[in-house]
């Protein structure tokens, strides 16, 4: 999780210091944006890499619920008593 906040950051402070910098405005500037887009970005990945590992996991049960639903035999030619 600490690798995806980071990258997140990474990403954001990135991206915020290119655009400033094609934007030609000043240094300071630059890296006030640069910083907030860096808080931003990281909750953002943070955000997003939850919404990834939550669908990882719907998955896994999901499947995990369709293989025991096969292996066990159909209702009707369960033996009756």
């Amino acid at each position: 999780m600490k690798s995806i906040f980071l990258m997140g950051g990474l990403t954001g402070f990135v991206v915020a210091m290119l655009a400033g910098w094609a934007a030609d405005r000043t240094a300071d500037s630059i890296l006030l944006d640069a910083m907030f887009s860096a808080v931003a970005g990281a909750l953002l990945f943070k955000w997003f890499w939850s919404v990834v590992l939550r669908g990882m996991k719907e998955t896994y049960l999901a499947r995990q619920a369709e293989a025991v639903r096969r292996a066990e035999p159909p209702a009707e030619t369960k033996k009756r008593t």
